[in-house]
């Protein structure tokens, strides 16, 4: 288990915070003349999605969180429930709530695999997966597209068409029903076209 100064308690960092586990996502070290230097950090709560400020002070140190990553497949999704298996073992099926997935639930879609990371206490062996992480690109095929209307050719032109699991994106005139497309999971945009199965 890794033990962090306070500076090194950085965003994109996972850390034990009161006994629970938090993303660090955003920091500052700031010295003021006469006192002794801190790091301002803001930290979400992996379990609860609560986002706290805590200053850690020079002779503070935090334990980086012991996250593992596991895949897992999603299934399905149904009245808030997301319903994921084991890669391994499609019998063995659980469910996440939106609380854990958080904003990424919007591009879910069945079959997929995705990372679970999953927080171990001490003595702890299955642990409990807190929180999930998408491969950055995703394809997804267009369930309906608007025609490309004449004399709308103008460079650049892009209208809105909605994907197989319901989400709407902006692409280029050209997109029509039933391309594959792929979209940024981190920006939510459409960044070009996929493969067809």
């Amino acid at each position: 288990m890794a033990i962090l100064q306070y500076n090194e308690i950085k965003p994109g960092k996972y850390i034990v915070y009161n006994d629970e586990p938090y993303e660090v996502i955003d920091s500052h070290v700031a010295r003021t003349q006469m006192r002794k230097p801190q790091n301002q950090t803001k930290l979400r709560n992996l379990i609860s999605g609560r986002v706290i400020s805590v200053s850690f002070h020079a002779a503070d140190k935090a334990e980086e969180a012991d996250l593992e990553k596991k895949p897992i497949k999603f299934v399905y999704a149904n009245k808030g429930e997301f319903v994921f298996c084991e890669v391994s073992d499609p019998s063995k099926r659980f469910n996440l709530s939106e609380n854990v997935i958080g904003e990424q639930t919007k591009f879910l879609k069945s079959n997929i695999l995705i990372d679970a990371l999953v927080f171990s206490k001490d003595g702890d062996d299955e642990g409990e997966i807190i929180g999930v992480k998408l491969p950055i690109k995703i394809d997804y095929k267009v369930k309906e597209a608007p025609p490309a209307v004449k004399g709308n050719s103008a460079q650049g032109a892009m209208k809105d068409v909605v994907l197989e699991n319901g989400l709407v994106v902006t692409t280029p005139l050209f997109i029509n029903e039933g391309d594959v497309v792929v979209v940024n999971t981190t920006s939510g945009e459409y960044v070009g076209r996929g493969e067809k199965n």
